[in-house]
């Protein structure tokens, strides 16, 4: 019988010893003293991130504003993102894309998505939001700690951070 119940206990048990990474979600956003249409004229270009993120060096893109145009941002740390276009909304000031190519030394995340979207402000100007959703760099069971939930949300969620208030410096000129 105990052989039974060790076996027993096993078999429900180990669905959850194999679990592995759930989906991290981190969200960011800033308002900026600006109407929506001006903050959308400097950022919402899917390859101009260089010109208002500030960890962002350059930015090789190719299919425009078109779902599944591609891009390669290069970061001023070291390191390559690769990124493909997934929505682009221009009239309801939106963007969509997920990383299409993992580097885990330019970002400890195995894959993202994320969501850009510029609205009016309840107290004027515009809200600016940046979030996504992500899974760590090490998507074992256990990961090393530069790879593992909190690394990759702190560094997802300082990049986002960093470019909003980039984009906030860039529209505002202060």
């Amino acid at each position: 019988m105990r052989k039974l119940l060790g076996l027993f206990a096993l078999l429900i048990c180990a669905p959850a010893l194999a679990h592995g990474p759930t989906p991290i979600k981190v969200d960011e956003s800033i308002v900026i003293a600006a109407d929506p249409k001006a903050v959308w004229a400097v950022a919402g270009k899917f390859d101009g991130l260089a010109n208002w993120h500030p960890d962002v060096q350059s930015v090789a893109a190719k299919g425009g504003d078109a779902a599944g145009a591609e891009r390669e941002i290069t970061l001023k740390k070291g390191g390559v993102l690769k990124e493909g276009l997934d929505e682009y909304d221009a009239s309801a000031f939106k963007l969509a894309w997920r990383m299409s190519d993992p580097n885990l030394d330019a970002l400890p995340v195995s894959s993202y998505t994320v969501t850009f979207t510029i609205e009016p402000a309840s107290a004027g100007g515009s809200l600016v939001k940046w979030y996504g959703r992500l899974y760590r760099g090490d998507t074992s069971n256990e990961p090393p700690e530069n790879l593992n939930d909190d690394a990759a949300r702190t560094a997802m969620a300082s990049y986002l951070r960093d470019g909003l208030q980039g984009l906030k410096k860039k529209v505002e000129g202060k």
